[in-house]
């Protein structure tokens, strides 16, 4: 723990003079104060790539392959459903998870008080203006260019209790039954820092939140038109990825879909 306050220190200390880099600070293994003994219902936060968990009552969301919880004013993410979580710098928070409005959050924290619902947090005047600076124009995106959401990794129902899975074998799980490949820098970043041998907290290094980018060549030709977006007609093919895959890839649009619905209301 000291470690991890001595690493947040410095990073903020960066952040302070003005860096153009942002950290994620990774330390596995945190109590979080939150339990989820099984696979949990997920739902689709409509218009976002994101899905939310409504019977946990927790700030409890997936996104890019990974799970995020905001607790106690800090942003984890695991890439297994109840951890080891990882401490979440602000500045390496997707944008796409900081968008999700007020109402999502089943467990807000007081200074939420009179946020309009439909709205996503005030981050800026939250976490400062030196925040806000730095990622000026957050919550501004062409609707039209949202991409699609990962598949859901499914194939996790089966390890609940006693069959939930120790963090050494996590990744070998992950890379024998979710293929889905990451958009955002630092979820990547946390996937090669698994693949790292040995313990201990890990630093992982990221540009300032944004819109997510295709990793390696899969961009389409058309996207520097775009803004760096994928063109209408690639995300169709993108949301085509999750279908028909069974536990190779997790769940795709028609799956989730029909968990939504199986799900009653929220």
């Amino acid at each position: 723990m000291r470690k991890l306050i001595v690493l947040l220190s410095m990073a903020l200390s960066m952040a302070s003079a003005g860096a153009q880099v942002s950290f994620g600070l990774s330390s596995p293994g945190l109590s979080i104060g939150i339990n989820v003994p099984v696979y949990p219902q997920l739902v689709r936060v409509p218009g976002y790539p994101v899905y939310y968990a409504p019977s946990l009552g927790s700030n409890y969301f997936f996104y890019d392959g990974m799970y995020w919880v905001f607790q106690g004013d800090n942003w984890y993410a695991s890439s297994w459903y109840n951890g080891p979580w990882w401490v979440v710098a602000p500045d390496a928070v997707p944008v796409y998870v900081l968008r999700v409005p007020v109402r999502y959050y089943r467990n807000p924290p007081r200074y939420f008080h009179g946020w309009q619902p439909a709205y996503a947090p005030r981050w800026g005047e939250h976490w400062g203006h030196d925040w806000d600076r730095r990622h000026s124009g957050w919550n501004q995106w062409d609707r039209r260019f949202t991409p699609a959401p990962a598949p859901l990794p499914a194939y996790q129902r089966q390890y609940s209790g006693t069959r939930y899975p120790p963090p050494q074998r996590q990744p070998e799980l992950q890379t024998r039954h979710y293929s889905y490949q990451p958009r955002e820098a630092v979820v990547q970043q946390h996937q090669q820092a698994q693949a790292m041998p040995g313990p201990g907290p890990r630093v992982q290094q990221g540009g300032p939140a944004r819109d997510a980018q295709q990793p390696g060549p899969r961009p389409g030709p058309n996207e520097a038109a775009h803004g760096g977006r994928p063109a209408p007609h690639e995300q169709g093919q993108g949301q085509g990825q999750g279908k028909g895959h069974g536990n190779g890839n997790g769940r795709g649009k028609d799956h989730d879909q029909g968990d939504e619905r199986g799900q009653g209301k929220h």
